[in-house]
């Protein structure tokens, strides 16, 4: 599949709707203008990329909605070279997202089958993560902490203490609390002990898979 002009000009629509419905931050903004998100799916259903819906991938798994990527993408106000762990790689758009935004990328994925997909695209679009892990999100990455921010891209039924442990001080984790449906909730690390906790409406994510090993 290629990228067209017309592809171009359906993601300038895409993210003039995203902008009508509250997305402020023109970088974040420029990022969907510019990421061919048609790629990242199955090509039989090329005519769903720019619609400003989720869409299901591989293993029971979705591409998130454009303006949550936004939403989310927002909330951790990153700034170029700002060091974030992304729990939930999935088809590597809000990955692809993070790194137009000058993040350094950690990138951890609980399914096999997408994890391989996944690290094989998303170098040949010219997108380069620092890691791309398969492992357990529940745990984060420790090995690597402190993260500037931290982005879950599933439902978690609660937040994860490792998650909170890996985040700096005046740090932002963006994660969707909830079983049936989430609610969208920021911290903000203000000391060793001490969190800001903000919450920000109703969203659908899939769940957060935990290895049950």
């Amino acid at each position: 599949m290629k990228d067209t002009f017309k592809h171009k000009g359906m993601r300038n629509k895409l993210a003039d709707t995203v902008a009508r419905k509250g997305i402020k931050n023109e970088d974040v903004l420029n990022a969907i203008r510019k990421i061919p998100r048609h790629l990242f799916m199955d090509s039989s259903f090329e005519d769903h990329a720019y619609v400003d819906k989720a869409f299901p991938i591989a293993a029971e798994q979705t591409i998130s909605q454009p303006y949550t990527v936004a939403f989310q993408t927002e909330l951790l106000q990153i700034k170029k070279n700002d060091k974030v762990l992304e729990i939930g790689t999935g088809s590597g758009y809000q990955t692809a997202v993070l790194l137009e935004l000058g993040a350094r990328v950690y990138s951890i994925e609980r399914q096999k089958e997408l994890f391989k997909k996944t690290s094989l695209f998303l170098p040949k679009l010219g997108y380069r993560a620092k890691k791309l892990i398969f492992g357990d999100g529940y745990k984060g990455l420790e090995e690597e902490a402190p993260f500037d921010s931290i982005i879950v891209t599933a439902g978690a039924p609660f937040v994860p203490k490792p998650l909170m442990a890996q985040l700096k001080i005046g740090g932002r984790l963006v994660i969707p609390v909830g079983t049936s449906s989430q609610t969208m909730t920021l911290y903000i690390r203000k000391s060793e002990k001490e969190f800001e906790k903000r919450e920000f409406g109703s969203f659908r994510f899939v769940p957060l898979l935990e290895d049950k090993k």
